[in-house]
């Protein structure tokens, strides 16, 4: 989620963490010290900050890496329970010098390693190179483009982390397919976005003018919906004490 009105929605209907990051059509990258400080003084639920510094791929120069560093150090100085990073390497290999170099940084705030993970080349030799470079948790769509259509390998790598390592699905996750995702997989963890499109309050625009590439509208913003929250949560929760 990319704004403090998101946070308050994800909290009031049950969250238990947000994930905080910007330009959520680039897949999202890190949000300003200033918006980790707003979101932290008005949750009291746990957050989690991404750390990208740019769109686009995984594979990062040393002046992005110091980038990175700088805003883990910001994220746990501004109150972040955990930081959401990925880095891979030229050949689509998990870079675990410098994810163990960020997981240390962080501590004691929790590391997980975002959809980056779904980018690399061996899915089950990534979760146990991160497992070892101390990464806490990895999102995961199971290599595809929803966690539905990855099901069948988001249970495999559950049953390989052995509960050395969090298994935590995303991509596509809503209250109508949740409970049989958690069948599925047995994940104990998701991650969903809910958002809605909520339109601009500006009674004027002018339409000659786009200050985006095409793929973002002035007239409309997106927010979390409150009630998907937590219609998510009552049915991930039913599905859970039925097991």
């Amino acid at each position: 989620m990319d704004s403090v009105a998101s946070a308050l929605a994800a909290a009031r209907g049950g969250a238990h963490r947000v994930e905080l990051c910007s330009s959520l059509p680039e897949g999202g990258v890190t949000p300003s010290a200033g918006m980790i400080a707003a979101v932290r003084g008005a949750v009291s639920i746990d957050i989690q900050v991404m750390v990208r510094p740019r769109g686009s791929d995984f594979c990062y120069s040393e002046v992005e890496c110091a980038v990175m560093r700088r805003d883990v150090l910001m994220a746990r100085q501004l109150g972040a329970n955990g930081v959401v990073f990925g880095i891979l390497d030229l050949n689509g290999s998990v870079d675990v010098r410098r994810t163990a170099e960020l997981a240390q940084l962080a501590a004691p705030m929790a590391v997980t390693f975002h959809r980056a993970f779904d980018c690399s080349r061996d899915l089950f030799v990534s979760l146990a190179e991160l497992q070892e470079a101390g990464v806490a948790r990895v999102l995961t769509s199971g290599g595809r483009k929803t966690a539905a259509e990855g099901a069948e390998t988001i249970a495999r790598l559950v049953t390989a982390a052995s509960g050395r390592i969090v298994v935590m699905a995303g991509g596509g996750i809503r209250s109508h397919n949740v409970g049989s995702l958690i069948e599925r997989t047995g994940v104990r963890e998701i991650h969903s976005g809910l958002r809605s499109v909520v339109p601009s309050s500006m009674r004027y625009r002018n339409e000659e003018v786009s200050l985006g590439t095409g793929c973002v509208r002035e007239d409309e913003h997106y927010t979390v919906d409150e009630r998907e929250v937590r219609s998510l949560l009552e049915a991930a929760g039913n599905r859970a004490r039925q097991r």
